[in-house]
């Protein structure tokens, strides 16, 4: 029997550090259960050095990374997406594309590691917390016994992991 893989991307606006760091997490937890891809309303062009940096740590894999647009995920040639994540509250407030299929939806923000001023020490520690606190949110959601929950009990469930 086949295993289904979920597609699941996460939402930010510049598509450069947040997101970025979800997608690397959950490809590397999903075991390829899961596939992540991210996406900006915004994008910035430039990936954060310093969340590749966090992938690099966690010796993940850090090539093949782009800031790119939401819109290439709403296309007719877009992987099906099974779950949106909005990993900012700027882009959870914004009008998203009509996904193809539904996709499960919620709002998990996380502060912007890429807003902190400060010394490169406070900096490199805002983008562990980011790391840490997206890592949790993976491994919670990959955790939920998709096949046992029914979609409204699966919504709830992702939208209270956004809260955690």
């Amino acid at each position: 029997m086949a295993q289904t893989t979920y597609n699941v991307l996460f939402i930010c606006t510049a598509n450069s550090a947040r997101s970025i760091l979800a997608e690397g997490l959950m490809n590397h937890f999903g075991r390829g259960a899961f596939k992540g891809y991210s996406a900006g309303s915004h994008p910035s062009g430039i990936v954060n050095p310093l969340a590749l940096e966090q992938l690099r740590i966690l010796k993940l894999p850090t090539e093949g990374y782009r800031s790119k647009g939401w819109e290439e995920f709403a296309a007719p040639d877009a992987p099906p997406l099974d779950f949106v994540f909005t990993v900012c509250d700027n882009a959870a407030g914004q009008i998203c594309p009509v996904w193809p299929g539904q996709p499960m939806t919620a709002h998990w923000g996380v502060p912007d590691p890429a807003a902190v001023q400060g010394s490169d020490e406070q900096k490199q520690a805002a983008f562990k917390e980011a790391t840490l606190l997206l890592t949790r949110r993976i491994q919670l959601m990959l955790s939920l016994p998709l096949e046992k929950l029914d979609s409204l009990s699966l919504q709830h469930e992702l939208r209270q992991i956004g809260k955690q």
